[in-house]
C-alpha cells in the first residue's frame, strides 16, 4: 500500500512564508534508476506564505493536485499531489480545456510563535484548494482579490519527465518558474512587467497554458515590513521562523505540537519534491542520518547526485529521492539560511517517524550533515556537481554559438537622502541595480506599453556591459561607482536569437544572487569566483551537458555565465529571488520580439486587463 506524506520549510522574520516545499512519494517500483522510480502513488507535501514590492503587491497560492492515468509498460499508475504558496502547483497531462475555477484572496486568521496574526489565503484555507488538470489543458483561474492590498498571483512549476516505460509527466507550478506559457505573457503575473495589479474588491482571470514543462514565518504584517523599509532605506527585518509545510518545527516557542511529520516504512523508496519559497535567504537541508539522491532540478532531469544535504535557492525545486533504511525511529529533517547580508540565523525542522515497534527516542536525531550558515564551500561543492541527464530521451540543446552577449554587473548602492537621513549606509536609501540600472516600475505594465506601442514608459537601451569598469570584487572601490541610475530600460531580443549572459557579482554589497528569468529555461554553463575573464573563462564552459534550470545563483564576488534561445516572444521580467533585491531595483526585462508566423508571435491580450 502506498503511503501519502507532506513536508515543506519556511524562512523570514516577521511574517510565514514558506521555504521548501517537499513532496514524499513511497515507490514500489524497485529499480533504483531515477527514471524508472516514478510509478507508484505520492502525496505532496504544503505550505503558505506572500511577497510584497514598493506598489503593494502581494501574492498568495493554492494547492492543486494532477492525475493522468497512461499506458505503462508495467501498468503503473502514479498519482501527484502538489501545493503551491504564494503561487501555484500542478500536475498535467492531455489536451482539454476545463471550466473556470475560482479564488478567493481574503485574509484568514492563523496561530504560529505563540501569536496569531492574519495572513491572505484562497479561498480562506491554508494550503488552498485542490485542482485536476491534465497536459495541454487550458486552465481558467478566475482571482477575485477581498484583502487589503493589490495582488497579483505567479505561477511556478516543477515538471519531472518520465523514461518511455513511465509515459508519465508531471507537474507543479510556482510563479511561471516553468510554466514556459508559450506566447502568452499577459498571464505571467509580474507586478508592473506583465499586468497591473488586482487593486482590492477587482477581479483578473488567468489563462494557464500547461505545454510541456520552505518558507517563512514572519510576526507583523509582511506587506507594512517591506513597506517601511523601502520608506526608510534600510533593511527589512529578518523573518522570525522558517516553516516546513507551514510548522517550524520543535526549535521554535510554542510549535512543538505542530511540529510535520513524515511517517516511512523501512526498505521503501521516497521521492521528496522540495521548493523554496523563502522570501531573502538560499536553504541547505539535510536528514539526520540519511543520504539521498537529488534526480531533477527545476522540472528537468539531472545527472544522480549522491549527498547528505542539498542547497537551494528562492523560487528553485528540487526532486530527491530517499531510501528509508536507518534503524527504526525518529529523525529531524532540518532547514536553515545560508547567510546573507541580513538573514534568519534560525533552524527548521519536521520529523521522519519510522513506523513499527520501537523505543522512541526523546529527542529525534539531528543532521550533523546539516552545513553551518556561512558555509561557502558546501554551497560551491553542491552545485558543482549539477549536471543535466543528457541522453537520447532527454537532450541539451544549449547554443554552441552565440548571437546576443550580456555581461551584467549585480550591486547593492545607495541613493543619496537628504541632510543623510535615511537607514541605509551613510544615511543613504538602499537601491540594487544591473549594470549600474536600478529598475523603476513603470506607470503601465511593460507588456501593455509594447503591445500597444505606448510611448514614455521604457527605454529599450539597458546596457549590455557595465556602464563602468572597476575591479568588480576588490575591496577598495571608487566612490563613483556606489550609487546607480534609476531608470525603466529593458532589453530588447530578435526571435531565435541565441543568448549568453554572464551575471558579475561585486563586493558592492556581497552576496550570492539566485538570478531567475521568466519565459524560459536556460543552459548554466560556467561559473566562478573573481573577475569574468572573457578570454579564458569561456574554454571552461560546460558546453556538453549544463543543467537546464530558470533560476541561477550567482556566487558571491563570482561569475555565472548562462545560454538560452529566445524562442518565446513577449515581455519577460528577469530578476533577482531575493525578494528585498528585486524591490530594490535589482530587476530588468526581456522583449523577445515576434517571429515571422502567427504561432510564432505574441497572442492577443485578453477582453479585461487591470487599469494601473
Amino acid at each position: 500500500m502506498v503511503s501519502e506524506n507532506l513536508i515543506g520549510f519556511i524562512s523570514s522574520s516577521q511574517a510565514l512564508c514558506p521555504c521548501a516545499l517537499i513532496e514524499a512519494l513511497e515507490m514500489r517500483h524497485p529499480s533504483p534508476s531515477p527514471l524508472t522510480l516514478l510509478p507508484g502513488k505520492f502525496g505532496l507535501l504544503s505550505w503558505s506564505g506572500g511577497s510584497y514590492n514598493q506598489k503593494g503587491r502581494s501574492s498568495t497560492a493554492p494547492i492543486f493536485r494532477c492525475e493522468k492515468k497512461m499506458e505503462l509498460k508495467k501498468s503503473l499508475k502514479l498519482e501527484l499531489l502538489g501545493f503551491l504558496l504564494l503561487n501555484v502547483f500542478v500536475l498535467s497531462m492531455a489536451r482539454k480545456t476545463i471550466p473556470s475555477i475560482d479564488f478567493v484572496l481574503k485574509e484568514t486568521e492563523y496561530m504560529r510563535l505563540c501569536s496569531s496574526k492574519k495572513i491572505l489565503t484562497v479561498n480562506g484555507s491554508f494550503p488552498g484548494p485542490t485542482l485536476h488538470v491534465r497536459r495541454g489543458d487550458r486552465l481558467i483561474v478566475n482571482v477575485h482579490n477581498q484583502g487589503k492590498y493589490n495582488v497579483t498571483i505567479h505561477w511556478y512549476l516543477s515538471l519531472s519527465l518520465s523514461e518511455k516505460s513511465i509515459d508519465h509527466v508531471r507537474f507543479r507550478i510556482l510563479d511561471l518558474h516553468g510554466v514556459r506559457q508559450p506566447r502568452n505573457p499577459w498571464s505571467d503575473g509580474p507586478n508592473y512587467v506583465t499586468q497591473c495589479p488586482i487593486k482590492p474588491g477587482a477581479s483578473f482571470s488567468y489563462e494557464i497554458i500547461f505545454s510541456t514543462e520552505e518558507a517563512s514565518w514572519f510576526k507583523g504584517d509582511v506587506m507594512e515590513i517591506i513597506q517601511t523599509a523601502l520608506a526608510n532605506g534600510g533593511e527589512p527585518n529578518a523573518s522570525d521562523a522558517f516553516t516546513i509545510n507551514g510548522q517550524p518545527g520543535d526549535l521554535y516557542n510554542c510549535s512543538k505540537p505542530g511540529t510535520f511529520n513524515i511517517l516511512v516504512n523501512y526498505g521503501k523508496r521516497y521521492l521528496l519534491r522540495v521548493i523554496n519559497s523563502v522570501m531573502n535567504e538560499e536553504m541547505f537541508f539535510a536528514i539526520a542520518q540519511h543520504n539521498f539522491t537529488v534526480v531533477g532540478m527545476d522540472g528537468a532531469y539531472i545527472k544522480p547526485i549522491e549527498t547528505d544535504y542539498i542547497m537551494i535557492t528562492p523560487g528553485q525545486t528540487m526532486d530527491i529521492l530517499l531510501t528509508a533504511n536507518q534503524s527504526p525511529s525518529h529523525y529531524y529533517m532540518a532547514g536553515r539560511a545560508y547567510a546573507g547580508a541580513v538573514y534568519d540565523n534560525t533552524t527548521t525542522t519536521a520529523i521522519v517517524k519510522y513506523i513499527g515497534n520501537y523505543t522512541a527516542p526523546s529527542t529525534p536525531s539531528f543532521p550533523s550533515s546539516l552545513p553551518n550558515f556561512t558555509d561557502i564551500n558546501a554551497v560551491t561543492n553542491f552545485t558543482n556537481r549539477i549536471r543535466a541527464l543528457a541522453s537520447k530521451d532527454y537532450p541539451v540543446e544549449v547554443p554552441q554559438k552565440v548571437d546576443t552577449r550580456l555581461y551584467i554587473t549585480i550591486s547593492l548602492g545607495t541613493i543619496p537622502c537628504v541632510n543623510n537621513s535615511c537607514d541605509g549606509p551613510n544615511g543613504g536609501k538602499l537601491a540594487a541595480s544591473l549594470n549600474n540600472m536600478s529598475f523603476v516600475e513603470p506607470a503601465v505594465d511593460l507588456l501593455q506599453a509594447y503591445y500597444r506601442k505606448i510611448r514614455g514608459i521604457y527605454q529599450t537601451n539597458f546596457p549590455s556591459v557595465p556602464t563602468d569598469f572597476f575591479n568588480f570584487t576588490s575591496d577598495n572601490l571608487p566612490d563613483n561607482v556606489f550609487t546607480p541610475l534609476k531608470a525603466t530600460r529593458v532589453k530588447v531580443l530578435k526571435f531565435n536569437s541565441s543568448v549568453e549572459i554572464v551575471f558579475q557579482g561585486t563586493s558592492i554589497g556581497a552576496e550570492n544572487h539566485p538570478m531567475h528569468l521568466h519565459g524560459t529555461s536556460f543552459y548554466h554553463v560556467g561559473s566562478g569566483f573573481g573577475n569574468f575573464d572573457n578570454k579564458t573563462d569561456p574554454k571552461g564552459y560546460n558546453l556538453v551537458d549544463p543543467p537546464e534550470i530558470n533560476t541561477v545563483g550567482v556566487p558571491t564576488n563570482g561569475w555565472a555565465a548562462i545560454r538560452f534561445r529566445a524562442k518565446n516572444p513577449g515581455v519577460w521580467f528577469m530578476h533577482c529571488h531575493l525578494e528585498r533585491h528585486t524591490s530594490w531595483g535589482m530587476d530588468t526585462a526581456f522583449i523577445v520580439k515576434n517571429g515571422a508566423t502567427r504561432l510564432t508571435s505574441i497572442r492577443r491580450p485578453p477582453r479585461y486587463l487591470n487599469p494601473c
